[in-house]
Order: C-alpha cells, then sequence, then structure tokens
C-alpha cells in the first residue's frame, strides 16, 4: 500500500484494529495519514461504525471529499449524517462533475444547497447536466470537462491551445474534435499532437475509429466497450451526436468491480452495497426476505418428496440416498447458470445463440450423467448390493443433470425477459427445479422398479 509498499491491507487493518480496541484514535488517524484515499475508504469499511464515526471526524476536510467517492453508498449515507453542513460543502467541493454527482444523491438537502451555492454558474449547469442523467447510464458515468477542437486548425495552434489552458482534466490522452456545431467528428492523442510537424494541419490526425458512445447507453454496456476496444477514455454523445462529455478508464474499472461485488453477493440474496457493520436489525430485516423465498421453495421441494411417502417407508436406503441426486443436479445446474449468467452480462450469450448453447449444455449434461451414474450406481450396489436400487439412482442422476443443464441455460434468458436479475433468482429458482425432478425421478423410479 501506500504506506509501505510491502504492507498488506490485512496488515494496516489489523494494526488500525489495535488501535481501536484500546481507543488510541489519534494513533489509528495518524496510520492512514499516508494511505490513498481508496485505502483509506476500504479501511472505513471495514471498521466498527462507532469507531469509523472517530476515525471519521480526525480525518483532514480537504482529504475527506476524495475518500467519500470511493466509500460504499451505505457508509457514505453514514458518515455524511454525521457532518456538519459547513464540514460537506468544504469536503466536497474541490471533487470533480462525476465524482460529486455520484455524492449528491447522499447529501443532506441543507448541505446540497449550500454546496450548490459554491459552485460558480459552470460548474452548477455542468452538475445540473450530469444528474439530468440516470445514475446507471454512460450520461451518469461521464465527465464534462473536455478539450476539444475545431478541425481545420494546425499542430501549432492546438499546442499553442493546451498551454494557455496551463491544466487538462484528469486521464486525458486524447483531444476530441467537433465541427462549428459542436458535432463529433473524431479524436487526436495527444502523443500524435507531439510527433508531428507544428504547422501540419490536424485533419488528417483525426483518428475517427474511436465511435463514441451514447448518452443512454446503460453502464454495463459502456465496460464492456472499454474492454472490447481497450479504451482509456471515450466520448460520449447525444441523440445529436453533439459532444457532451467523456468517460475515463478510472470510473469504468469501478463500474467493474461494483458489478462483481453485486454479482457474487446476489447469489446469496444480499445487496452488494451492504454495509459489513450495517445495524442488526436492518441487514436482519433484509436476510429475512430471502429466507422467506428459500423456504418456500424447500417446502415445495418437501411436497413433492411427500409425495412418495410410502415408497419411502418400505425402502429406507431412498432416503439416505435422495441428497445425492439432489445436490449432483443443483451442483450441474449452477455450473450452467453461472456460465450462461455471465455470457448475458457481457452479452456473449443472447436470445439468438440460445439453440446452440442449449443443446451443447445438454450434451454435456447427457455425458456428465451417464459418467456419474456408473460411477453412483457402482457405489451404491456395493453399499447396498441391490441391482435394482443401483439402476434407479443411475437413472435418475441422467435424468436430472440433463434437465440441470437445460434449466440452468434457458432460466437466466427467462429471467432477463422478464426485467428480474438472474443473479439474484435464479439459484434459487433452479435449486427448486433439480431438487424437484432429482427427487421425483429418483423416488419415482423406486417406486416403480423396487
Amino acid at each position: 500500500m501506500s504506506e509501505v509498499e510491502n504492507t498488506t491491507f490485512e496488515d494496516c487493518l489489523q494494526r488500525l484494529m489495535i488501535s481501536l480496541e484500546a481507543s488510541l484514535y489519534e494513533e489509528a488517524t495518524t496510520q492512514l495519514a499516508n494511505l490513498h484515499s481508496a485505502e483509506i475508504a476500504r479501511l472505513l469499511e471495514g471498521v466498527p461504525p462507532k469507531d469509523r464515526t472517530q476515525l471519521w471526524l480526525n480525518i483532514d476536510t480537504g482529504t475527506q471529499g476524495d475518500i467519500l467517492k470511493d466509500l460504499s453508498e451505505e457508509v457514505r449515507t453514514q458518515l455524511l449524517s454525521e457532518m456538519e453542513v459547513d464540514a460537506i460543502v468544504q469536503a466536497t467541493e474541490g471533487l470533480d462533475t462525476d465524482d460529486l454527482a455520484d455524492i449528491v444523491p447522499n447529501l443532506p438537502e441543507s448541505a446540497l444547497h449550500n454546496l450548490l451555492l459554491t459552485l460558480d454558474h459552470k460548474h452548477r449547469e455542468h452538475l445540473k447536466r450530469v444528474l439530468s442523467y440516470p445514475e446507471d447510464s454512460a450520461g451518469g458515468l461521464m465527465n464534462i470537462d473536455i478539450i476539444t477542437v475545431r478541425n481545420d486548425v494546425s499542430v501549432r495552434t492546438v499546442i499553442r491551445y493546451l498551454r494557455l489552458l496551463k491544466e487538462m482534466p484528469i486521464d486525458t490522452n486524447q483531444i476530441f474534435v467537433v465541427d462549428p456545431n459542436y458535432k463529433y467528428i473524431g479524436s487526436v492523442y495527444i502523443s500524435t499532437l507531439l510527433t508531428n510537424e507544428a504547422e501540419q494541419s490536424i485533419a488528417p490526425l483525426i483518428n475517427k475509429d474511436l465511435q463514441p458512445i451514447a448518452v443512454n447507453t446503460s453502464e454495463k454496456q459502456v465496460a464492456n466497450l472499454f474492454v472490447q476496444r481497450d479504451l482509456i477514455s471515450a466520448p460520449v454523445v447525444d441523440e445529436d451526436n453533439e459532444l457532451i462529455g467523456r468517460i475515463t478508464i478510472d470510473d469504468v474499472v469501478d463500474v467493474i468491480r461494483d458489478e462483481a461485488e453485486q454479482s457474487v453477493m446476489s447469489m446469496a440474496g444480499l445487496d452488494g452495497e451492504e454495509d459489513v457493520f450495517a445495524p442488526v436489525m436492518q441487514s436482519t430485516k433484509r436476510r429475512s426476505i430471502w429466507l422467506g423465498v428459500n423456504l418456500v421453495t424447500v417446502f415445495i421441494a418437501v411436497f413433492f418428496i411427500g409425495l412418495f411417502e410410502a415408497t419411502l417407508q418400505e425402502k429406507i436406503a431412498l432416503a439416505i440416498l435422495m441428497p445425492v441426486v439432489a445436490s449432483m443436479g443443483g451442483i450441474a445446474g449452477t455450473q450452467t447458470l453461472i456460465l450462461v449468467t455471465r455470457g448475458i452480462a457481457t452479452g456473449r450469450v443472447t436470445a439468438s445463440n440460445l439453440k446452440v448453447l442449449m443443446s451443447k449444455e445438454v450434451a454435456i449434461g447427457v455425458l456428465n450423467g451417464t459418467i456419474w451414474a456408473v460411477v453412483i450406481g457402482v457405489a451404491t450396489y456395493l453399499w447396498f448390493t441391490d441391482l435394482l436400487l443401483s439402476a434407479v439412482i443411475a437413472l435418475a442422476i441422467i435424468v436430472n443433470l440433463i434437465f440441470a443443464a437445460f434449466s440452468g441455460a434457458f432460466l437466466p434468458l427467462l429471467l432477463v425477459k422478464f426485467k428480474i436479475d438472474p443473479a439474484l433468482a435464479g439459484g434459487v429458482i433452479l435449486t427448486t427445479i433439480t431438487d424437484v425432478i432429482g427427487f421425483v425421478a429418483f423416488l419415482g423410479l423406486a417406486s416403480l422398479m423396487i
């Protein structure tokens, strides 16, 4: 980390917790002094709210703004609620427009009013423009601070203009070329300007391959475009192709990180923004909803088991082996579900290639089902010395793995069609399907054959 190159986050957090447990708040604040704002934000998210507040109030106001933009929304809201209005204004007034736009929704109304008063007309209009677009769109991600030139000037003129500015926006690797109506034409890399003759016109130097991003493009699509095209920055245009801003790689990295966290948390029914140390009642309420949904699905599976009560009473070995069938189907289905959900997120899987994908996954289900049916069938025979029982569980494994593969491939696209996040709901629904199919196949075959 910044303080000592070989110091890990775990080391920093451990030292910080030792100081906090001893109520040595000044010492704990000193430990944060030489760290990067993003590292401080991560450490603040790793300590309980009471200690977090004490640390926060001891941090220099000039640093607080940079830390706020790197905090999760829930932790940011908590810390802002602990601050005086004047302190909030002082901490946030130096932030870039795009970073400020991320924080504004969490500000108390009085602080927002005072903050707007500190901005000049230009920056206030910039902020209003960014806030007019959805937070999860290209317009919500973009920064208004851009450098533009006309296409009828020379390299000398552009360089002179850049020198007059004295300062360029952060992560400026190219300047954008527009026509008299501010319509986007293309871009010119700074490196290109530096390596060409001063009298050279910039017209032949314009990179027209850099396609602009429409302002209403979703942040997921923006992230995919940056990954596919290896972009560092990209122009943003409105519906009339008028240049209105740019998106830089640092904002896209945040999107990719948030999406990854959200996907992992969603699979457990949790909010990706949830504070690890959120109040007990608040966390209980959030998780209880998901547990309730899970309970309903469990009772569905139990209902189907109950249909074969007589069969289970006749042969106790069926009850012992039931979890094997359900577990194998659940794992196989989850593998396919995660693969397809990720494919949808990256744009590689759509309704157009669903048929090919499902054929492949079902073929995998048949092959894996056959392999593991033989293994489990042999193991069952060695355990219970019952050939019919071995045949029943082998057939049930094949059936369940085929259905698991089919469901894992089809379910995510079905959920997307109904505007439901497959990462959030797919796991529970798939588990229910594989449990029901597995139990019905196993117990149904057992009732017929044994």
